[in-house]
Parts: structure tokens; C-alpha cells; sequence
């Protein structure tokens, strides 16, 4: 069962901002927590891009982060998550050492430097200000497809964009996926339009085409961006549940499987792919293994379902040799 908006938000204790600049086509997205949430991440990708990482190791000390961005730009586009601290810090947001507070808002980024938006910013790359900009955006309702850290990407054939989905686990816990999709290949079969996730689309959320029928060699054939272009998806998957941050690394790690579900192919050399799980504590485990292994298996499917819905929402650039949206290809399929 998917929730009410079927979006990240449908999880307790956070909201979502996206902010872009259209001539630049690109962006920023920012999940904010009521408070702060346990969190880990998994980096599969061969090339990532990312901000305040390690500290989300277990065995690292900070015991949880006020905020997740997911942004265009390349490692130019690192500097968001400045403008979300400044945002935070007026909030009084933050972790406390002594009279000190210090927010704590790890990133990751997707490289869109290609893709026909002026990138002749000056001295400093605009990522601060649209961070800050998203931050203050926050709120339970946001835009997909082009939007936010998805408003500059692409896939190999498609438009890319940012997508969301979410579930309700058997024992009563949500389950959400944000995720900016800039994958290096496909996230349809062969030339389109069924989706590689089309086997879990809930109530038509990406087209309700299915699968096909057969899914011939032709269709699995490899196809991927060209040149030395570096492509990545970055997400967040959140739990209302309540996780240790080892649970939140072993969530990390199995929502990777969404994107083995939902592309043709992921974890690439040039990949940058990054998922971070936070948990906003809202409901203990009760039969720790099995809600577990629920909430893991389910994130994966949240995941690729949020991951085609990116796509399927996404509008074309309105710049020369743009790729379609999947809408002007197949809207009447």
C-alpha cells in the first residue's frame, strides 16, 4: 500500500525544497528532518561526488544529520549544502558543542554540466544560494521530473528528473525514496516505452504499461552516454522506524537494489550512485528481524518505483539536441 501522496513525505518528520535556475538547468533538492535522524549511506558508484559522508559510518560518533541534498552541478554544485547550513544555522538548528551549533547536512551530486544550460556563472558556482533557497522551500507537497537536483538530468536516451515514491511495510512502517535519476544508460526497455521497474508501478504512477510481453536481446542490449560524461543517481530512502545506524547502513546498502531494478545498468565506472537511509524514529522495530528484512526488501522496490517516476514526469530542456521527455514520446502509448 503506497501512502497518501505517495512521496518521501508520506515518512514522519521530514519535508522536502527544490529550487533550480533555468538557465543554468540545474539545481537542488533538500529533505530536512523535524529532528535529527539516524543515517548512513552506501556509495556503489565508481565516481562519486559527496559532502560529510563519512561521518555516517557506524562506527563514526554524530548520532544523526539535519538534512539530506541531492544537487546538480557536479563538485561544483558541493557548495549547496553551505547555503542549507546557513539556512539551518537561522533556525537554530544544528548539533550542539558548547554554545556552538553546528548543521549537519551530507550531499551528494550529479554531474549535469553537459547538458545545454549556461554554466558561465563568474567566480562562484549559484549552488549555494539555490541550497538556501531549497531549504526554505521545504514543505509535505514538491514538484518531480524537472525540478530540484533533477531539473538538469538525463539518462542515456531520456530526460532524467527527480522522482519520489512511497510504501507501508507489513508491520505498519512507511517507507519513502527520493532520488535525482542521471543514470548513465537506460531507465526503459530497449528503445521504450515499458519501464524496467514497470513490474512494481503502483496505481499507474508511471504510464501502467506493464511489462512486455518478452524482453527480446535486442531490448537488453547496452547502451550508455557516450565519451567521458559522468552519470550518476542519487537518492534518499527514510523510515519512519526506529534504526540503529548500523540498521541505516544495512538499508543504505540494500536500496542499491532498486537500482538494479529500475536501470539497465547501474554502479558503473563513471557512476557516481550514492543512497542515504535516514530513520526518523517515529515507530521501534517490533519483531526486529522480520520488519527489518521487510523495510529493506521494500525500499529497493520504493526505489525503482520513485526512480521511473522521474523519468516518466520529466519535461525536455528547451535547448538544441535536448533529449525527449518520456512524455513527448509516449504520452498517447
Amino acid at each position: 500500500m503506497i501512502g497518501s501522496r505517495n512521496l518521501i513525505t508520506d515518512v514522519e518528520g521530514l519535508t522536502v525544497g527544490n529550487a533550480h535556475d533555468a538557465a543554468l538547468a540545474s539545481g537542488v533538492t533538500v529533505a530536512l528532518f523535524d529532528g535529527p535522524a539516524v543515517t548512513s549511506c552506501a556509495i556503489h558508484g565508481g565516481a562519486p561526488g559527496t559532502r560529510e559522508t563519512d561521518l555516517l559510518e557506524p562506527d563514526k560518533m554524530v548520532p544523526g544529520v539535519d538534512g539530506i541534498v541531492l544537487s546538480g552541478g557536479s563538485a561544483f554544485g558541493l557548495d549547496a549544502a553551505t547555503g542549507v547550513q546557513a539556512y539551518l544555522r537561522e533556525q537554530g538548528i544544528g548539533l550542539a558543542v558548547g554554545p556552538v551549533r553546528i548543521p549537519l547536512v551530507p550531499q551528494a551530486v550529479v554531474f549535469d554540466l553537459l547538458n545545454g544550460g549556461d554554466k558561465n556563472w563568474g567566480r562562484y558556482a549559484p549552488y549555494r544560494e539555490l541550497g538556501y533557497e531549497a531549504a526554505a522551500k521545504a514543505d509535505k507537497h514538491f514538484d518531480l521530473g524537472t525540478a530540484g537536483g533533477g531539473y538538469g538530468a538525463t539518462t542515456v536516451n531520456l530526460k532524467g528528473g527527480l522522482g519520489s515514491a512511497s510504501v507501508m511495510t507489513p508491520s505498519g512502517h512507511t517507507v519513502g525514496a527520493l532520488v535525482v535519476v542521471n543514470a548513465i544508460a537506460s531507465a526503459v526497455i530497449g528503445d521504450g516505452p515499458h519501464f524496467w521497474a514497470g513490474g512494481f508501478e503502483e496505481d499507474a504512477e508511471f504510464g501502467d504499461l506493464g511489462l512486455p510481453s518478452r524482453i527480446t536481446s535486442e531490448m537488453r542490449r547496452l547502451t550508455w552516454k557516450g565519451g567521458p560524461q559522468p552519470a550518476t543517481t542519487i537518492a534518499l530512502v527514510a523510515s519512519d522506524a526506529v534504526l540503529t545506524k548500523a540498521q541505516a547502513k544495512r538499508l543504505a546498502v540494500a536500496a542499491h537494489d532498486g537500482l538494479a531494478k529500475a536501470l539497465r545498468f547501474a554502479h558503473a565506472l563513471y557512476d557516481g550512485d550514492t543512497i542515504f537511509a535516514s530513520a526518523t524514529g517515529r515507530k521501534p522495530l517490533m519483531d526486529e528481524a522480520a520488519d527489518f528484512t521487510a523495510l529493506a526488501a521494500l525500499a529497493g522496490d520504493c526505489l525503482a518505483r520513485a526512480l521511473a517516476r522521474g523519468v516518466y514526469e520529466a519535461a525536455a530542456l528547451p535547448f538544441s539536441g535536448a533529449l525527449p521527455a518520456w512524455k513527448d514520446r509516449f504520452a498517447s502509448e
